[in-house]
Parts: C-alpha cells; sequence; structure tokens
C-alpha cells in the first residue's frame, strides 16, 4: 500500500519542472472557473494522477499533460463561448509544445481534452480520463462560486428573518 505523502511526493515529482516554469507561473494570475487556471490545472492533473495510476496506465505523462491542457495565456478574443472553448485546446498544445518535448499520448491529451465540444474524440484511455476529470473538476469549480454566493445570500436572510423575529 502506498503512503499518502509518497503519493503527493511522486505527483509533484512529476509536475515540479513544469509548475516552476516562469511562464506557467503566470496561469495564477488568470481567473478560470472562479478560481485560478493554475489552481484548475493542479486540480484536473491531480485527480488525473490518481485515477490512472489506480487503473495501471500511463500515470506520468498522463500527469504531465493534464497539467498542461488549459496552459495558454491569452484570452480568447471571441464572442462566441463555444468557438473559443473549441479553440483553446489547440493554444494550449501549441503553448506546451514551446516549452516541452511531448509525446504523443500528452498531445492527444491536451488536444482533445474538451471532447465533446471539439469534435476530435480522445486516441487514448488516459485522454478520456483527463477529458472526463476536467469536466467534473469545472463543474464542481462554475459551481462553487455559485455555492459561495448562495451561501452569502442564505446568511444574510436567515440574520434578516432572525431579526426581524426578535423584532416582532
Amino acid at each position: 500500500m502506498i503512503n499518502k505523502n509518497e503519493s503527493y511526493k511522486e505527483f509533484y515529482s512529476l509536475i515540479e519542472s513544469i509548475i516552476n516554469n516562469e511562464e506557467f507561473q503566470k496561469t495564477k494570475q488568470i481567473t478560470h472557473h472562479g478560481i485560478t487556471r493554475y489552481e484548475h490545472l493542479l486540480r484536473v492533473s491531480f485527480y488525473s494522477y490518481k485515477i490512472t495510476k489506480f487503473l495501471r496506465l500511463n500515470y506520468k505523462e498522463t500527469t504531465r499533460a493534464s497539467i498542461l491542457h488549459d496552459f495558454f495565456l491569452e484570452e480568447t478574443k471571441d464572442d462566441n463561448k463555444v468557438h473559443a472553448l473549441r479553440r483553446h485546446p489547440g493554444y494550449a498544445l501549441e503553448n506546451a509544445s514551446k516549452y516541452y518535448d511531448l509525446t504523443d499520448l500528452e498531445k492527444d491529451i491536451i488536444k482533445t481534452h474538451m471532447f465533446p465540444v471539439t469534435f476530435t474524440p480522445p486516441k487514448y484511455l488516459e485522454s478520456w480520463v483527463v477529458d472526463l476529470v476536467d469536466d467534473i473538476a469545472g463543474i464542481y469549480e462554475k459551481t462553487y462560486s455559485i455555492r459561495k454566493e448562495l451561501n452569502a445570500a442564505t446568511t444574510f436572510l436567515m440574520i434578516f428573518f432572525l431579526n426581524y423575529l426578535r423584532f416582532k
């Protein structure tokens, strides 16, 4: 059985050179699903690492590619959201390729992580894992800000209601 600390050490050893890259550090300044793009990339990479390791797939390349799947710094200037969603995997692949020698598996993971919004299906099981993890993480992250706002509104209403009852 793998110790949790050993698992975290291995995960970070796989992504350390990427997350310490000066350009990659800029993802900490970009809002993505209500958090930073850096946080999103870490979340997707960590869960992709855990799942592919458990399934005895190529977890090392999956971990590297998943940390790079949204590695682009420029915001898309496209007014059409679907069009922007379809194009960003290409931007991420182009940018990641500038800094890293990518395997075919890593390229496929980055290029197809938005299937079916993009029309190219993943070729590898590892690519499907990252695609699904990214979808789940995106939904979780997008609803996080909504849940936070609802929690604040609910708290305000409860305080208002309790004060109203107290002064009746």
